[in-house]
């Protein structure tokens, strides 16, 4: 697996590790097959992998959202912060209503430091063809904080991670987009498992 900031271990274990390629040299889709970008609406899980951008812009930065993500040990909600990372908020947005996370698991738990989830693949190498631009930003990473993986691709189209303690060295260490906060419940998030399913993740708008 290819990781990014191999001297900084606890860094490298946000990296989404590779891509959707396989490396098998088969030759690439043509560009129809990967549209450049598309509309939240009617979007699924598979029309989601094959956007070679990520989805266009369908939420207003001047509203409020928030992402309930139900699991078997319960839910947590996750206040999303579209004026500080507007892309990035808009692609998860855009995920949660298309269902894409549903049924996927959190496939890293790092007590201390960090849980992660949103691959497709459950293995730490698989999203969309797409990869989101860097909109690091001066928010400081502590408990609770949310942001998306990185690898040297490039920021990660579908995992996040939840800090479970402060992480000061990821301001400096690499390209994380921060772009929201779990606000309540907390304590699902501490009690997440390797292989723990997200059942649903619901977007509100206010």
């Amino acid at each position: 697996m290819m990781r990014l900031l191999a001297l900084l271990p606890a860094a490298a274990l946000l990296a989404a590790c590779g891509s959707t390629d396989s490396g098998s040299g088969t030759p690439a889709a043509p560009a129809t097959a990967a549209p450049a970008a598309a509309s939240c609406q009617n979007l699924n899980r598979d029309s989601l992998d094959q956007l070679s951008s990520p989805p266009v812009m369908a939420i207003d930065v001047n509203r409020s959202y928030t992402a309930k993500i139900t699991t078997p040990k319960g839910s947590f909600t996750i206040t999303l912060k579209p004026k500080q990372a507007p892309v990035t908020v808009n692609n998860f947005v855009c995920l949660g209503r298309a269902h894409y996370y549903d049924g996927l698991t959190f496939h890293r738990v790092e007590p201390g430091f960090v849980v992660q989830g949103g691959d497709p693949l459950g293995n730490g190498t698989g999203g969309p063809n797409y990869k989101l631009p860097n909109e690091t930003n001066p928010a400081p990473w502590v408990t609770a904080s949310v942001g998306m993986a990185s690898s040297s691709a490039g920021v990660s189209g579908s995992q996040f991670f939840i800090l479970l303690g402060d992480a000061p060295f990821l301001a400096t260490s690499g390209v994380y987009n921060q772009f929201g906060n779990v606000t309540d419940g907390f304590d699902v998030v501490q009690k997440t498992a390797v292989g723990d399913k997200m059942t649903s993740v619901e977007i509100t708008e206010q």
